[in-house]
C-alpha cells in the first residue's frame, strides 16, 4: 500500500499513521462506488449516531426557546440521578437557522453534516460534524433550512430522515458555503431533478410541498432512487464479509464519471451504521445530475488520486476543548473536514467528509 496524505491527516497524535487504498468499485447507471479499506480502525463503540439517540429518547431536539430542565430523575433503584434532563417545552423564540440538541444519555454523540432532522416549524439540514458530549448541556445544533415555505409547527417532535440523508450537493453547500440561500438554491434544483426523474406521480403527490424530506420520503421518488442505489447496497452487502475483512472504512463516489465525493470513518462498524442512508444519498445525487447517464469515465487511479490528495492552501479549525476539533482543508480543487474527537480514550479522527469543487 502506499503511505498517502490522508493516512497522515487520519492518524491519531501517538500513532504512526494508517495506509488507505480504494478496491475496485461498484457501478450502476451513472453512480460509482469505490470502496475504502485501512489497515487498522478504531473502537467506536463507545459513540451513539443521531438516529439511535433520537429513537432512545435520549437525544433531545427542539426550537430554539423551547427546552427546559427537568430535575431531578430517578433511577429505577430510586437513588437521584446527578445529571439534569432536558425536555421539550412549548416557548417561543423559534429561528430558522437555530435548533438546540441536548444529549441526555451517557454515550458521546456523533453528529454529522447532511443527516435531517424533521418537525418543528420546519424541517433541518444539519450544517456540519461535532461530537456532543454525554449529559450535555442545550447546543446550538448549526442547522440549515431544506423547507423554504414553511413556518408553522407541524410537530413539536423532532425525529431524523428515515432511510437517507441529504445528497453531497446539499452537503457540500451546507459544509463549505455556509450559505442558506446557496442551500435552498441547491434543495430546489434537487428537488426539481429527482421529481422528474421519478414516475409522474410523484409531482403531483408532491406540488403542495418545499420539503426536501418529504420529497425524498416520497414512494415513487424513493423508487427511483432505489433502482439505482439497490444494486449498488446489494453488491456491497455480498462482499460485506470480505470487506470487513480489509477493514472497509469508506468510499469515494463518482457521478456521470467524475469523483466528486469521499466519507472516510474511524471503524467500518461506523461505517455500517451510516452505510444505508449514505449510499441512498450517492444515489439521489445520481438521479438528480442535469446529464444522468452518463458512465464512462472515474478508474481506481482516479479515486485514489483523489483520496490521497490533502495538500491544503488553507486550513481552518473549530474545537471544543476535550470534545472534538473539526479541521477544514481547502485545497486545489476540493474542500474537506476532519473530525477528530478529543474526548479521554478515543483521541482519533472519526470522520473525513472530501467534497470535489
Amino acid at each position: 500500500m502506499l503511505k498517502t496524505a490522508f493516512a497522515a491527516i487520519f492518524a491519531v497524535a501517538a500513532a504512526s499513521g494508517a495506509d488507505y487504498r480504494v478496491l475496485a468499485p461498484t457501478t450502476q447507471d451513472n453512480l460509482t462506488v469505490f470502496p475504502i479499506v485501512g489497515d487498522s480502525e478504531h473502537n467506536t463503540g463507545g459513540f451513539l449516531t443521531l438516529d439511535e439517540g433520537i429513537r432512545s429518547g435520549e437525544v433531545v431536539v427542539a426550537e430554539q426557546g423551547n427546552l427546559g430542565l427537568v430535575r431531578p430523575r430517578h433511577r429505577p433503584n430510586g437513588i437521584p440521578d446527578p445529571w439534569p434532563e432536558y425536555r421539550p417545552q412549548q416557548q417561543s423564540g423559534a429561528q430558522v437557522n437555530r435548533l438546540m440538541l441536548v444529549n441526555n444519555s451517557d454515550r458521546p454523540l456523533i453528529l454529522l453534516a447532511g443527516e435531517i432532522v424533521t418537525g418543528g416549524k420546519q424541517d433541518r439540514v444539519v450544517g456540519k460534524d461535532r461530537v456532543v458530549p454525554p449529559h450535555s448541556q442545550p447546543i446550538d445544533l448549526s442547522v440549515f433550512c431544506v423547507e423554504p415555505h414553511r413556518w408553522v409547527a407541524q410537530s413539536e417532535q423532532f425525529g431524523v430522515a428515515k432511510g437517507f440523508m441529504a445528497q453531497p450537493s446539499v452537503r457540500l453547500k451546507a459544509m463549505a458555503a455556509k450559505d442558506q440561500r446557496q442551500v435552498w438554491d441547491e434543495v430546489a434544483r434537487s428537488r426539481e431533478a429527482v421529481v422528474a426523474a421519478a414516475p409522474r406521480a410523484a409531482a403531483g403527490a408532491l406540488s403542495g410541498t418545499s420539503s426536501y424530506a418529504q420529497t425524498l420520503g416520497d414512494r415513487a421518488v424513493q423508487s427511483r432512487v432505489d433502482v439505482v442505489a439497490a444494486p449498488v447496497a446489494k453488491n456491497w452487502d455480498s462482499a460485506l464479509g470480505e470487506l470487513r475483512v480489509h477493514k472497509a472504512v469508506g468510499a469515494v463516489v463518482a457521478v456521470n464519471g467524475q469523483i466528486v465525493w469521499a466519507d472516510v470513518f474511524a471503524s467500518p462498524a461506523l461505517l455500517e451504521k451510516y452505510w444505508p442512508k449514505l449510499v441512498r444519498s450517492y444515489a439521489a445525487e445520481a438521479v438528480s445530475a442535469s446529464d444522468y447517464g452518463k458512465r464512462a469515465g472515474a478508474t481506481e487511479k482516479d479515486a485514489q488520486a483523489f483520496l490521497d490528495d490533502f495538500q491544503s492552501q488553507h486550513e481552518s479549525v473549530e474545537s471544543e476543548p476535550g470534545v472534538y476539533r473539526t479541521t477544514e482543508l481547502q485545497g486545489n480543487g476540493f474542500d474537506a473536514f476532519v473530525l477528530t474527537s478529543l474526548l479521554p480514550g478515543a483521541n482519533f479522527n472519526l470522520h473525513v467528509a472530501k467534497m470535489k469543487l
